[in-house]
């Protein structure tokens, strides 16, 4: 195969499938032109957006922990600050299964929001959001966590809300 820089002729004299031309004195004084190789352009890529990239990896290292507290919830509910009486709603046994549960899907959503798949923008929103509300539930047994975690939401909301680039409004 001939590169652009090479062209085809001066592989085939390398390969020795080419004749021979001889040249005549006045050809050989005047400087060799050069060919141009005509290449065409790349076909443009829909590059992800840097927002989808930050809000699917965020989404899912949010479901990374929101797993990590349910598993706190189901094996050690002494770990948070109050009893299951203070709890607005369930108990820690409930939010263990829901925290759990919740953030498996939103590592899901993270991965497909990865790779730029659109029910995972729209399930990505509806999880933050989901998550955001039920961290309100739980800002009793862990304010400053909780809290964090509802900024992080609202950061998520944004990054999946943001049209991808070169989306016409």
């Amino acid at each position: 195969m001939s590169s652009p820089q090479t062209g085809p002729e001066s592989q085939a004299k390398a390969e020795g499938t080419m004749p021979e031309q001889t040249t005549v004195p006045e050809q050989a004084a005047a400087p060799a032109e050069q060919k141009q190789w005509a290449m065409a352009p790349a076909q443009p890529t829909g590059a992800m957006s840097g927002w989808l990239a930050f809000a699917g990896s965020l989404i899912a290292m949010i479901g990374i922990f929101n797993i990590i507290g349910g598993i706190t919830a189901l094996f050690r509910p002494t770990y948070y600050l109050v009893g299951t009486a203070q709890l607005l709603v369930f108990d820690f046994a409930a939010w263990g299964w829901f925290w759990l549960a919740l953030g498996v899907v939103q590592v899901v959503a993270g991965a497909g929001c990865l790779y730029g798949q659109m029910w995972a923008r729209m399930t990505g929103i509806a999880l933050a959001a989901l998550s955001a509300i039920a961290h309100l539930a739980f800002l009793a047994a862990f304010p400053l966590w909780s809290l964090l975690v509802i900024a992080l939401s609202v950061l998520v909301i944004y990054g999946l809300m943001v049209p991808p680039r070169g989306a016409a409004a």
